[in-house]
């Protein structure tokens, strides 16, 4: 047989498969030509594609979502390494310890561990349990650590296959909970499934028999009855929402809001102290970028009463500031998954940011002496900078201007883009929400919801949140809002976000654009 002669898919066929099969590897321990990247979104105007996803020609599993090994195969005119520098990128991408080249006449194998390459020849291809044990030794887990690193996934015929990135994130925390870390940072970017990437950390961590008692804090009851309802619906069963400051001891995953664990009351105790400091043993901290990091927060004291427990903070947006450090207080994360990594993907849309001037936004405004606003009251004489308008002082035909523009972009992209606006306040949500019902009047007639305001204090826009992220329904269709949207809302059909307010931080910024970075190309959302 002339191998020169054979294309790449020969060698695979011809060679590379007999030669890992031969060490048994059997099927369902390899993947073959699998994307395991999406492909980055690109747009010209309104015409959409995608380049072409990440695909190594063999993903090589021990077990399920832990891969091992990658191998990348050429043809036989190319040398034996021809293909290590794609195989070690696609093996760093997975996490995996061992990557491969071949082009029929040998193995080159790159040992992520040691840094060390060795040749081997066709016969001398490593068997699972050689590439196992050696990733094994190099941890050096006791059989007990081993036991709860091998703890499998959930599963059930309504799972999810986890994305690489998940994976890694779950596999590394529960490698560091079972070797003894007790606080843990995962950075994900907003979009990219913090959620049930929590639910398997705690799964496993449970089958395993290492933790029993579960305490998932949020800040935001949206973001407590999504999980609870959504990701975390397999523990139904041994799941509770803390009510009425009421920790029932015979549940095992308790949900709670930050405030509810915390007494407002002077000389009344804190609801957390109905329970013993060692009542739970891991506290999976969502959100972790807010208030919960803050050195002097009420919030952190249940965090430092709970102590002796395994802390997970989870967060699109670490930061390192003054008195609101969660990098000092969960350590460097343990892995982190960017918004550029999941734009570049294709996992999260790209954005396009269009900057809208209105002059008094630049200028600021100062009254005159004894100008006076609509209701005859009188203008405190200073001068207001753009970060007052909105909150201190509000101008009639500044709010109109907003909301003509936000009309008129509307009527460019498509009129029933899901769109969320956020204002600086409530009462600017409520006007915003006026002038655009009537702006798009004859939108409004088809139905009244076309235009919502959805602010905590409101208990009819609330009830619309769920139909507002849902995919198949088209109303509301804008929402006006001041912080309730933020985080935390999975909103896959998002395709406008308009931001009339003063945004303090990067931080923040991120956040709120990671309303309309989630894709669903079936719903024709794939950039914002």
């Amino acid at each position: 047989m002339d191998k020169k002669s054979l294309t790449e898919a020969d060698i695979r066929s011809k060679f590379i498969d007999p030669a890992i099969n031969a060490k048994g590897w059997t099927e369902d321990m390899i993947l073959r030509e699998k994307y395991i990247t999406d492909g980055r979104v690109i747009f010209n105007g309104s015409v959409h594609a995608r380049k072409e996803g990440k695909k190594p020609d063999y993903i090589l599993y021990k077990m399920p979502n832990k891969p091992i090994a990658v191998i990348e195969a050429k043809d036989n005119n190319k040398p034996i390494g021809g293909g290590m520098q794609q195989a070690m990128d696609y093996a760093k991408i997975l996490d995996a310890p061992f990557a491969y080249s071949s082009n029929g006449d040998g193995f080159i194998e790159h040992d992520f561990m040691t840094s060390q390459e060795r040749d081997l020849t066709m016969d001398e291809f490593p068997t699972p349990d050689e590439l196992y044990e050696q990733w094994l030794k190099y941890k050096n887990f006791t059989p007990e650590q081993q036991k709860i690193v091998e703890q499998p996934y959930y599963f059930d015929p309504y799972s999810h296959e986890l994305r690489y990135y998940q994976a890694i994130a779950v596999n590394r925390t529960v490698e560091a909970i079972a070797a003894g870390e007790n606080r843990v940072l995962i950075v994900m970017a907003t979009g990219t499934g913090k959620t049930i990437t929590a639910f398997q950390i705690i799964h496993r961590l449970r089958a395993s028999g290492l933790k029993k008692k579960i305490l998932y804090l949020a800040d935001r009851n949206i973001l407590i009855d999504q999980t609870m309802t959504q990701d975390f619906m397999p523990f139904k069963k041994v799941m509770t929402k803390v009510k009425e400051a009421n920790i029932d001891s015979a549940y095992e995953v308790f949900m709670a809001l930050y405030h509810q664990l915390v007494s407002n009351d002077e000389g009344v105790a804190d609801p957390f102290t109905q329970v013993k400091p060692d009542f739970f043993d891991l506290i999976i901290v969502d959100e972790c970028h807010r208030g919960s990091a803050k050195d002097d927060s009420a919030w952190r004291k249940v965090l430092e009463y709970f102590s002796s427990a395994t802390q997970i903070g989870m967060t699109a947006t670490p930061k390192a500031e003054t008195g609101a450090n969660n990098l000092d207080y969960f350590g460097e994360p343990i892995y982190t998954y960017s918004l550029l990594q999941g734009i570049q993907d294709g996992f999260l849309a790209p954005y396009r940011v269009t900057n809208s001037y209105i002059n008094i936004d630049m200028t600021g405004f100062t009254p005159e002496e004894d100008e006076r606003d609509l209701f005859d009251k009188l203008i405190e004489q200073r001068h207001y900078d753009r970060k007052d308008i909105g909150r201190d002082i509000a101008f009639v035909e500044r709010r109109q201007i907003v909301a003509h523009r936000i009309t008129r972009m509307l009527h460019q992209i498509g009129r029933m883009t899901k769109t969320i606006v956020f204002c600086t306040d409530i009462d600017e949500a409520e006007a915003m929400r006026s002038l655009l019902v009537s702006m798009n009047a004859d939108m409004c007639k088809k139905d009244p919801r076309y235009v919502m305001r959805i602010t905590g204090d409101d208990n009819v826009g609330k009830k619309q949140l769920d139909n507002f992220i849902d995919t198949d329904e088209p109303y509301p269709t804008v929402v006006t809002t001041s912080e309730l949207l933020a985080t935390g809302v999975d909103c896959k059909t998002c395709g406008l976000i308009v931001i009339d307010k003063e945004i303090g931080s990067m931080t923040e910024f991120k956040q709120i654009v990671g309303r309309g970075t989630r894709l669903r190309p079936d719903k024709g959302v794939d950039n914002n």
